[in-house]
């Protein structure tokens, strides 16, 4: 079975030190084996090639098991299986399993990769979807879901649907989250990189907070 294979690897490969600090670094909000990114890619790459079978054709129930256990591990495992096997294999209704998943377990870490490499990719396929789901995400009263809908179109460059991005700025600029300020400022320095100008003349008809103006510009004056 590919969990319990990933847990065993997973265990034989902690490190209690690393956890430690990993723990710490997010606020105590999660435990860890204490394996960086490239050991666990490693690691999850073995346990995928003992059961490929199992993981492609059961990844929705396997991603979402995954999330159910304790260590921070399993969690960025589930996002990046999720992403890898669903990828231009979406099905419309995986918008309410997206949305599972950027609010349970919620962190920077899972929420950003949800929203620019699996939100983002969805939409792109689902383009009739935008408008409710985007809507949605932004009215209710969770922050990682406002968060998404800022920064789902980070690489999207000329295929940016800038007066979208422009208005889910200004819906949450007057947030006092340090998450939803520095999405904002993100979200226009990315799309900065491709019109420059536009993001510029938004910033200066714009107040926002400065955490948002000043990361928005950074790269362009």
């Amino acid at each position: 079975m590919f969990i319990d294979e990933l847990t065993t690897l997973f265990t034989e490969n902690a490190n209690t030190k690393k956890a430690s600090y990993m723990h710490d670094y997010v606020r105590g909000k999660f435990v860890y084996f204490g394996i960086k990114t490239k050991e666990r890619r490693a690691l999850l790459k073995q346990a995928i090639e003992n059961n490929k079978e199992e993981v492609t054709t059961e990844v929705r129930e396997l991603a979402f098991q995954l999330y159910k256990l304790p260590q921070r591990e399993f969690h960025l495992t589930s996002n990046e299986i999720f992403d890898k096997y669903l990828r231009k294999k979406y099905i419309e209704s995986d918008i309410i399993l997206i949305e599972q998943l950027i609010t349970e377990n919620s962190w920077w870490d899972t929420v950003d990769f949800i929203a620019k490499w699996i939100l983002g990719n969805y939409l792109t396929m689902y383009p009739n979807m935008i408008e409710k789901t985007i809507t949605k995400f932004s009215n209710v009263d969770n922050m990682w879901l406002n968060r998404s809908t800022i920064i789902f179109q980070l690489g999207y460059k000329h295929n940016t649907n800038e007066e979208l991005l422009f208005k889910q700025c200004m819906a949450h600029k007057e947030s006092n989250e340090f998450f939803i300020q520095k999405a904002i400022g993100w979200a226009l320095r990315e799309y900065g990189k491709t019109d420059p100008q536009s993001v510029l003349n938004f910033v200066n008809s714009t107040n926002l907070k400065p955490l948002s103006h000043k990361e928005a510009i950074r790269n362009i004056i």
